[in-house]
């Protein structure tokens, strides 16, 4: 695997924001708050489709690189890659482009989520390696306990 966490070339998960009015901050530009909430909220995701668990928390977010900006109309583009998976964790890292001027705007080289159990407790998720099928994703509803059909 690649370790030129600015190419993002062997990412593996993407998705992508418009950045609108309510995303800038007084500069004109994007705020990294908002930013890393979507990062953080993208990686849960993430995590819980290759852990098959609704139940994952973030333990850890290392360095934060802030490499340019974006302004309003812009396309961002965050990509995930799962770099490493422990007993009861999943070790991701992160990418964040400007779609228009093809800028890196951030790097993450690590951001850690825990596998609960119904405990609360750190519980052990079986997986070593990234799936890109759904067939861990969890088929019940973690509010309600409906079970939904594949």
């Amino acid at each position: 695997m690649s370790t030129n966490s600015s190419t993002g070339d062997d990412i593996n998960f993407h998705t992508r924001k418009w950045i609108k009015p309510e995303d800038l901050n007084p500069n004109g530009s994007l705020f990294g708050g908002s930013l890393l909430r979507w990062i953080d909220e993208e990686a849960a995701i993430y995590a819980i489709v290759q852990l098959g668990n609704y139940n994952v928390v973030t333990k850890f977010i290392s360095e934060i690189s802030f490499e340019a900006s974006a302004r309003q109309g812009d396309l961002v583009e965050m990509g995930l890659i799962a770099i490493r998976f422990g007993r009861t964790s999943i070790t991701l890292r992160a990418v964040v482009r400007n779609m228009i001027t093809r800028r890196t705007i951030l790097t993450i080289d690590k951001l850690v989520f825990v596998n609960i159990g119904e405990d609360g407790r750190p519980t052990p998720h079986g997986y070593d390696s990234i799936t890109y099928k759904r067939d861990r994703m969890p088929t019940e509803h973690p509010q309600t306990g409906t079970i939904t059909l594949p």
